[in-house]
């Protein structure tokens, strides 16, 4: 692996380790994260096409930037308009594709998918193990009265859904994207990190 490589390899690491804790912990993608990690990228993008092919590099880079984040962006996009996900995870997908290009995002979307259902599978069990299943299904599957309470507090019926859905969350998706993007970074750089 050549230097530029090293810088790839490391911020998308670094990004990704940032972006699963902070969605761990707060449930949220923050913004001063998620646009930052795609401004860098096409910096980094350009940058490199211009160090290795002049003016035509750059513009041939940048556009495998933005095909990764069209891709990437777009298909979390989807997800989240019709309720899968959240905002941050849009902004997440579109700034890792902007590094990754469009086939490795591709790539990585459907491997966190994989992820998050391993994920999924495991906490269920775990929380049926730790609480039962009868407060395991009244969490996930509960009716809509917990949002009447949540009405009753004072919220508006979108504030009361948001809160509803951020407890039904199994996992923050930060974390199976994350774990993703290191598969498909040593997948991509197998042949530097191994000689393979």
């Amino acid at each position: 692996m050549n230097t530029v490589d090293y810088i790839q390899f490391g911020f998308v690491v670094l990004f990704t380790m940032v972006a699963a804790v902070c969605d761990f912990r707060t449930k949220r993608l923050p913004n001063w994260l998620t646009v930052p990690g795609f401004i860098a990228a096409l910096i980094f993008h350009g940058v490199r096409g211009a160090m290795e092919g002049g003016w035509s590099g750059a513009g041939g880079a940048l556009l495998t930037a933005m095909g990764g984040f069209a891709v990437g962006f777009g298909i979390l996009f989807l997800l989240w308009i019709i309720g899968g996900g959240g905002a941050g995870d849009v902004k997440l997908m579109g700034a890792l594709g902007a590094w990754f290009g469009p086939m490795n995002t591709f790539n990585l979307f459907v491997i966190s998918t994989v992820f998050v259902l391993i994920l999924s599978v495991g906490v269920l069990a775990w929380q049926t193990i730790q609480k039962g299943a009868f407060n395991v299904k009244r969490r996930y599957l509960g009716d809509e009265s917990a949002s009447d309470k949540l009405k009753a507090r004072g919220l508006t019926r979108e504030e009361a859904a948001m809160q509803r859905k951020v407890k039904r969350r199994l996992m923050p998706y930060g974390v199976p994207v994350a774990l993703a993007a290191w598969v498909v970074l040593v997948w991509s750089f197998r042949s530097q990190l191994f000689g393979a």
